[in-house]
């Protein structure tokens, strides 16, 4: 089994396009300082016109989602890049991954580009094919392969969604991962199991509080030891293996900070994605996808207390834009999410100006082999009744 499939990239450095990891950003950006970039940026998008179509996270900055013509996670996103075809240029300001997506679901003839190609996700790496097919090695070492269905969140590499497809697998997002779980444990009978990657917490949270399976139902597989850390028994006995991979924002956050806000903010509300680690999902009021936080804030009554554990771009927005109601961040410190934060003014002004000037900066591209397979993950997830379709 390898422990290192790829070379340790500093942020920003070498280059590896297929990663969520650092790579080098050619070209000279505009400084940071410059006090025309926001003007920059609204001449650029303005003489590009229809030809450019500019897709703006949640986690994003407000400095750049000011230029997004959508907001929303990566799934809708991408679906969103999708249907408008007429768009030449796809810009995506979010991260790697997310612009895979989008340049599976859009057309041949359409570029997707990523302002900063540094702008990749820990938790996506955390789950490199080698390793996959590693695992799935040793799950047909252990004699249950035929019986384990797939199933990888959206914050995954296309190879990953791909992995899926070819194995009989679907793609999930935080709030259809329990439409997903049931699909699969529909699949082989009453044996079956479900690998789970790249996040533990969402397959666990969802296992454990939508499905009804308990804790010793679901073990961990560490890809870096042997069998992933698991005899061949306890590989038998499980019904989720669940990748050991997190999300460096949501894994912040903890049970403790909950009591203590819960015991100093009176009439406080505990919101949290389903990212957060079970014990703090446990704790909280509610439970749900980016999507499904902003709803909330949006339909509750002034006066509301929210303590918020997502990314703070996200949280800081909802403040500003809900000033009768009182909402703080689930954490003692300022923790955005870094590599979201790596698309900045100065990187979209040089992307979008170097498309003015017929240069197509940082492309993404999903390789044909790839999209296929990809593609049909994404489909079986589009296919399952209910809340397939939503983010």
């Amino acid at each position: 089994m390898t422990t290192i499939d790829l070379p340790l990239l500093p942020l920003g450095r070498g280059k590896d396009l297929s990663a969520e990891r650092g790579v080098e950003c050619p070209g000279d950006l505009p400084a940071a300082s410059d006090p025309d970039l926001v003007a920059r940026a609204a001449a650029a998008k303005a003489a590009l016109g229809e030809r450019v179509f500019i897709l703006g996270h949640h986690y994003q900055r407000d400095e750049v989602v000011e230029f997004a013509d959508v907001m929303g996670d990566s799934f809708k996103l991408a679906k969103d890049a999708a249907a408008r075809p007429e768009a030449e240029f796809i810009v995506f300001c979010g991260v790697h991954f997310m612009a895979e997506s989008a340049d599976i679901l859009t057309g041949d003839d359409q570029k997707v580009i990523l302002p900063d190609l540094a702008a990749g996700c820990s938790m996506a790496d955390m789950a490199r094919l080698g390793q996959v097919e590693d695992a799935w090695d040793a799950l047909t070492d252990a004699g249950v392969v035929d019986l384990v269905v797939p199933i990888t969140y959206m914050n995954s590499s296309a190879d990953i969604k791909a992995f899926c497809g070819k194995h009989d697998g679907a793609v999930c997002t935080s709030s259809n991962a329990d439409v997903a779980l049931e699909w699969a444990f529909a699949q082989k009978g009453p044996d079956t199991k479900v690998l789970f990657f790249p996040d533990q917490h969402l397959g666990r949270n969802t296992a454990v509080l939508k499905l009804g399976y308990s804790l010793a139902d679901c073990i961990v597989w560490n890809p870096l030891l042997p069998n992933g850390g698991n005899t061949v028994d306890e590989l038998r006995a499980a019904k989720v293996i669940l990748w050991k991979g997190h999300c460096s924002v949501h894994g912040r956050f903890t049970a403790e900070v909950v009591d203590e806000l819960r015991a100093t903010v009176p009439d406080v509300q505990i919101l949290v994605h389903p990212e957060c680690a079970h014990e703090v999902v446990l704790k909280a009021d509610l439970v749900g996808s980016t999507e499904f936080i902003i709803n909330t804030v949006e339909a509750a009554p002034p006066g509301s207390v929210w303590a918020i554990g997502t990314e703070l771009n996200l949280v800081k927005r909802l403040a500003a834009a809900h000033p009768d109601q009182k909402i703080v961040f689930l954490d003692k410190t300022v923790c955005y999410c870094s590599t979201m934060n790596r698309i900045d003014l100065p990187h979209l002004v040089w992307a979008l100006e170097s498309l003015v000037e017929g240069t197509v900066v940082n492309q993404i591209r999903v390789d044909g082999e790839t999209e296929r397979w990809a593609k049909v993950a994404l489909q079986r997830m589009l296919d399952l009744p209910g809340r397939s379709s939503r983010d």
